[in-house]
């Protein structure tokens, strides 16, 4: 996910600066102009191919390493980029693209600690911190175990003070991302004892206690976020969740009806809805949720599992086999076998 997400930031910066020509030896530029426009229209590995060649018979024309370090970039083969880049930044220290490009590659290809101060550089040029520097910026800190500057980080990518309430609660939020569970939990309760009303953050706490099967806490939590936060239809689902978990069917209903008033346009809570629905033996009001929420979520794999059984409860066998087989159609396409 964030691999995919950097990959869509690489192609914003590049077209944020553009790719600007480099000076070249007479007669050498027209082959660097080809090559250039093969790389532009999208041919990346004829593109290259050219870049590599050109390299090989002048090894000391300046420009050449840059506009193979952006097309490796371009074609996320991110390893081949760093010498490149590396050897065009020595020739230019000031080519901002190639700062922000080798600073991205060293940060996927592993190697945070070597990221950080070219992403530094880059938050250093602008009044107003780079949201896209920021977050990988902030990232990069909490790899390396810097979590104090990856909540200063997060903080200038939000705009809050770095020591407040809401930059806790941010940094616990995307380590909780990042899986680092116990992490997050220190962080979204230093968030509500700064701030025992700061929305979200007794939710986050009780998103990671659903997480763990600590239900007991989780109520807690969601019970907390709403007496501060009674609008947010989210909770309302996550604490009917909880509820179901423990077989309390009665409160789960209340909650998730409270939930749809609020969002009718989430699946989950229909979702749940039909499964509270049907163990309280009522199929065919759970039949409308399920089908409503498959309305919004075609391809919602619990949504068509539990639709098959809601069926085979009402004694539509065929209908109950259809959904119960497009059920693990779904599963097989959205989990297939390494």
């Amino acid at each position: 996910m964030v691999a995919r997400s950097l990959f869509f930031l690489g192609w914003v910066l590049l077209l944020g600066f553009g790719l600007a020509p480099n000076a070249a030896p007479q007669g050498q530029g027209q082959e660097l102009a080809d090559a250039r426009a093969l790389i532009e229209a999208g041919q990346l590995d004829e593109g290259i191919a050219q870049l590599e060649e050109f390299a090989r018979r002048y090894p000391k024309a300046k420009g050449v390493a840059r506009e193979l370090g952006v097309a490796y970039y371009r074609k996320s083969l991110h390893a081949q980029a760093v010498p490149r880049l590396k050897r065009a930044l020595e020739e230019n220290p000031e080519d901002k693209e190639v700062v922000q490009l080798l600073g991205l590659s060293y940060y996927l290809t592993g190697k945070p600690a070597q990221a950080i101060p070219l992403l530094e550089r880059v938050q250093s040029w602008y009044a107003v911190a780079n949201v896209d520097a920021s977050y990988v910026l902030g990232l990069c800190y909490i790899q390396t175990k810097d979590y104090e500057q990856a909540r200063k980080a997060f903080a200038s990518m939000y705009d809050v003070p770095p020591d407040s309430a809401a930059s806790h609660l941010f940094l616990a939020r995307m380590l909780l991302r990042q899986e680092y569970d116990p992490l997050a939990e220190e962080q979204a309760r230093k968030a509500a004892e700064l701030n025992p009303n700061l929305p979200l953050a007794h939710f986050l706490l009780g998103e990671l206690y659903m997480y763990k099967s600590r239900i007991p806490e989780a109520i807690e939590e969601f019970e907390k976020e709403l007496a501060v936060n009674p609008s947010h239809a989210a909770t309302y689902y996550k604490l009917a969740d909880a509820y179901s978990r423990i077989m309390k069917f009665e409160q789960a209903q209340r909650l998730l009806q409270r939930s749809i008033w609020l969002d009718s346009t989430a699946s989950g809570p229909y979702v749940l809805m039909g499964k509270v629905l049907l163990k309280k033996g009522e199929a065919q009001l759970a039949l409308r949720a399920l089908q409503r929420a498959l309305q919004m979520d075609p391809n919602n794999v619990m949504g068509h599992q539990l639709l098959g059984q809601t069926y085979r409860e009402l004694g539509q066998t065929e209908e109950a086999e259809r959904e119960l087989r497009l059920a693990q159609q779904l599963r097989a396409a959205q989990n297939p076998k390494p």
